[in-house]
């Protein structure tokens, strides 16, 4: 296989999953000899320290993602390389564009590559009429690409179902989730008593304050459990939330026992350190911090949301699958979980499917080289 140039296109490198994949393949595309491009709208971020040495920065300086469009169209003209993956709603509308624009005044060959990370919602709960514009903009710009991948079936089904695209056009890739290095972090030290030998169990939920991953009904929930039983919660992640989750945990008066470190670069030592993972989202396209924490041996809980978590957990058979926005179940649920590590100690998940290796062979595949 000879050396190719691939891009990678992003708004920036914030906090979430669907940028530490892509700096994830990145890193793997370059393992395998090719020279990639890690071309961002806007510098910056929470993940701009992560950034694998292998791979060349390209600043757009766009003030915001929707006003890079020439920049891009500019790019692509300059280096020409032989595939763009872009993620992320926004990024891939516009990297459609620039790819016909490049090919038409400059005869660029770019094979373009739409990854979408989560499920589409129907046309109904759009909730405004932007949303409702860029679904329109999704439309026709998916249609328009070389290529789409779902990183999840149930992501797969929504893509044909909203944006009216053909199922052979559609291919199912799951993430890169469990890396080579995942267990090496996992054994870092955590410097925390909440995570020393005979403290009370933790529950563990990971993920931006954000309303999808309804941390509200995971603080409710632990709020039952911990009326029943020592154990405390401890969320890692940044966002919007923060303020309403720590009035939440004072309103129930479990303050004491909830703590919200924020983002961590390693999030799997607390996983391998943690008796119970906790998903409590809405919806998602495929959950990585679930797998990741299967990965680590933490026993896993997640709600019935649209997106991946019951195709990881086989419908139920590997672990707990809830109702959303209940937070009873939810208790239950997390109950159950801690009551079988202390009788049985870690779990021992089948996580093959996420391996790294599968999902390099069937990017580079999806993307022509």
């Amino acid at each position: 296989m000879s050396s190719k140039r691939l891009a990678l296109f992003l708004p920036r490198l914030d906090d979430g999953g669907a940028e530490r994949v892509m700096l994830q393949l990145g890193s793997s595309f370059a393992r395998r000899g090719h020279a990639v491009d890690l071309v961002l709208a806007t510098s910056g971020g929470p993940l701009w320290s992560q950034i694998p040495p292998a791979l060349a920065v390209v600043d757009l300086a766009a003030r915001r993602t929707t006003t890079a469009l020439p920049d891009l169209v500019r790019y692509l003209r300059r280096a020409r390389p032989a595939a763009l993956l872009s993620t992320l709603e926004h990024s891939n509308v516009l990297a459609v564009g620039a790819a016909a624009i490049a090919r038409k005044i400059a005869r660029v060959s770019t094979r373009v590559v739409l990854r979408e990370a989560n499920v589409l919602l129907p046309w109904r709960e759009l909730g405004d009429a932007k949303a409702r514009a860029l679904r329109l903009l999704m439309a026709g710009a998916y249609r328009g690409a070389d290529g789409v991948v779902a990183v999840s079936d149930s992501v797969a089904r929504t893509i044909v179902a909203e944006l009216k695209l053909p199922e052979a056009r559609v291919r199912t890739i799951y993430n890169p989730i469990v890396t080579d290095d995942l267990a090496t972090k996992a054994e870092s030290d955590v410097d925390d008593a909440w995570f020393t030998p005979g403290a009370p169990p933790v529950v563990l939920g990971v993920g931006r304050l954000v309303a999808q991953k309804d941390f509200a009904t995971l603080v409710r929930a632990f709020a039952r459990v911990r009326a029943t039983r020592p154990a405390r919660l401890v969320i890692l992640g940044e966002g919007e939330d923060r303020g309403a989750l720590e009035a939440l945990a004072r309103e129930l008066g479990v303050a004491d026992d909830v703590r919200l470190p924020g983002f961590d670069h390693n999030p799997f030592r607390f996983m391998r350190r943690a008796a119970v993972f906790a998903l409590s989202s809405v919806f998602e396209g495929l959950p990585g911090a679930l797998i990741q924490a299967m990965a680590c041996g933490c026993r896993v809980v997640s709600t019935d949301c649209p997106g991946g978590s019951s195709e990881v957990l086989e419908a139920g058979r590997l672990a707990p699958l809830v109702s959303m926005r209940d937070p009873e179940a939810l208790a239950r649920a997390i109950a159950a979980q801690l009551d079988a590590a202390a009788r049985e100690g870690r779990a021992k998940y089948p996580v093959d499917r996420f391996t790294e290796a599968g999902a390099v062979d069937a990017y580079l595949n999806a993307l022509g080289v």
